[in-house]
């Protein structure tokens, strides 16, 4: 991402505020990949849901099981993440949300489908909610948890020495721990970008308005809002 806003003449200020640890409690999670093929779909929100999935199975010696397992994912990035593994990607949502993939499962979807969806631990319930509407047993499974790092003295001094003039946020949670790190005011008159529509209601949330949103949560989707912000 960085290098693709320095192509295109950005000086980047690259901020790191969350971590990604695993869950307090792993039993879950072990417990549902010891039994994956009981499932008819895995539903995946996150290239980090995919990965923490994949080292739970290893550790249950359960992963040839997964083959038996049909494959949902929201977004090309986790889509990559899942064929990385030499998996087979059966559903993925066009516009990258929770609610298009949720309709792009409505019609493969039969009432009593068990569901796995391992998910951060503080991660949003509308896709969960989606495939139960659906008829869909869903079991949701914390795969990892994120949280707050310090922003570095390094970059707050940056920062209140010169705003930026266009921030992006790719997550909710990096949102509002940017706020929880360094206030609204560090932010000066910056234009706005996030990564899709979720992180956009976000941040109007927080009561900050957005200049741009991402057609698709990409590292490129993401450089063209940029552009598009900057030009107004």
């Amino acid at each position: 991402m960085c290098f693709l806003l320095e192509d295109e003449g950005a000086h980047v200020l690259h901020v790191p505020l969350l971590e990604l640890v695993p869950p307090e409690d792993a039993r879950p999670l072990l417990a549902a990949v010891e039994s994956i093929q009981r499932y008819a779909w895995v539903v995946f929100a996150s290239p980090s849901a995919v990965e923490a999935l994949m080292d739970a199975l290893r550790e249950a010696g359960t992963t040839e099981l997964l083959s038996s397992v049909r494959l949902a994912v929201v977004g090309p990035r986790t889509a990559r993440a899942v064929e990385g593994h030499g998996l087979k990607v059966a559903a993925e949502a066009p516009a990258g949300t929770a609610e298009s993939l949720a309709e792009v499962l409505r019609p493969a979807l039969r009432p009593g489908d068990e569901v796995l969806l391992p998910a951060a631990e503080e991660g949003r319930r509308e896709l969960e909610e989606a495939l139960r509407e659906q008829g869909a047993r869903v079991t949701r499974v914390t795969a990892y948890r994120s949280r707050t790092t310090p922003m570095p003295d390094e970059a707050r001094e940056l920062l209140e020495a010169a705003p930026p003039d266009v921030a992006l946020f790719a997550s909710p949670r990096t949102a509002e721990s940017f706020l929880e790190e360094a206030g609204r005011e560090r932010l000066g008159t910056a234009r706005l970008v996030a990564i899709g529509p979720t992180t956009a209601a976000a941040l109007t949330h927080l009561g900050l308005a957005v200049a741009a949103v991402a057609d698709r949560p990409t590292p490129e989707a993401l450089v063209e809002a940029t552009i598009r912000a900057i030009r107004g």
